[in-house]
């Protein structure tokens, strides 16, 4: 007999943060986060950041990082996955869910995006989306401007 881990409520469910995008835009990105008890996920969405080409199903590894505050010590955590629907030029974002991928989160544990000064880059991101097709692959890098509209509590 196998027992799944219980679920456990995120609160909020979902938070919106600032992002620059560079040449894909910037604006409001929605961060919906789920925990089922197996597996901690957020799932990432935008209407004001947009793909700039077409994009084949699962074909970009979306990486977001966060900050964790976990009894007043601070670390990173990151969402990682190639979870997505197909999309045409000029769809909205929406990407996940994406699985918790570095770091650990615990009950009680908090989430936030840290807002970032400079342009986006390599060494300066906090959403990095690297697409990878027939041709080869490149990365697209995203800061975040603003902490989120509220933590997430695990």
């Amino acid at each position: 007999l196998a027992l799944a881990g219980s679920a456990s409520a995120v609160t909020p469910a979902s938070a919106t943060a600032s992002f620059d995008c560079g040449f894909a835009g910037h604006g409001t990105v929605t961060l919906t986060a789920a925990d089922s008890g197996s597996g901690k996920t957020i799932r990432v969405d935008s209407s004001d950041i947009r793909t700039q080409f077409p994009l084949d199903a699962n074909t970009v590894t979306t990486t977001l990082k966060l900050n964790k505050t976990s009894g007043g010590a601070t670390s990173e955590v990151q969402f990682s996955g190639t979870v997505h629907a197909a999309a045409n030029t000029g769809d909205p974002l929406s990407f996940g869910p994406l699985p918790l991928a570095a770091g650990t989160l615990g009950a009680g544990d908090t989430t936030d995006t840290a807002a970032l000064t400079g342009a986006p880059s390599a060494t300066n991101w906090s959403l990095k989306f690297t697409v990878n097709d027939p041709s080869g692959s490149f990365t697209s890098y995203c800061t975040a401007t603003s902490a989120q509209s509220a933590a997430l509590t695990w």
